[in-house]
């Protein structure tokens, strides 16, 4: 299977090491929505039982990367998705599976027109980290860039 016919989530577990070793599921990946989930494990557990605050921001990230990746997965030939920053709450104590839902919050057709037009286009992704129950125990916003190549 090449590249091009690996669905974001196989990308992104075949490109990125810290994504095998959380065992994250990709549930969804389109360039509307990426679903991801972070298992519950023992070893993933902070003081209170639940899962760490450096898991849960993993998750978030990898959820926002495969909605850039799936939106964007055809410009690779051109431009190099980056993040350029994250911001991220912790609303509630999260226990058990976490699951992040990501959303572009910019319309994909506008980034490609900017860098279409010969700028460095940035766009917020923003992620909804939750809990099996559905409460919302977190929420993550990460701005990336697609980087022309040189």
């Amino acid at each position: 299977m090449s590249a091009d016919q690996k669905s974001a989530g196989e990308l992104l577990a075949a490109t990125v090491p810290m994504v095998k070793t959380l065992g994250l599921e990709f549930l969804e990946t389109t360039a509307e929505r990426a679903v991801v989930r972070l298992p519950d494990r023992p070893e993933y557990h902070n003081h209170v039982g639940g899962p760490h605050a450096g898991a849960m921001f993993t998750l978030a990230e990898s959820a926002s990367g495969a909605i850039v990746i799936a939106a964007f997965g055809d410009q690779l030939h051109r431009a190099v998705p980056l993040a350029v920053k994250a911001e991220i709450g912790y609303k509630k104590l999260a226990m058990g599976t976490v699951t992040a839902t990501a959303a572009l919050g910019r319309p994909a057709a506008d980034v490609i027109a900017t860098l279409d037009a010969g700028e460095r286009p940035e766009f917020p992704v923003t992620i909804a980290l939750t809990r099996e129950d559905g409460a919302v125990t977190g929420e993550m916003t990460v701005v990336w860039t697609l980087r022309p190549h040189s």
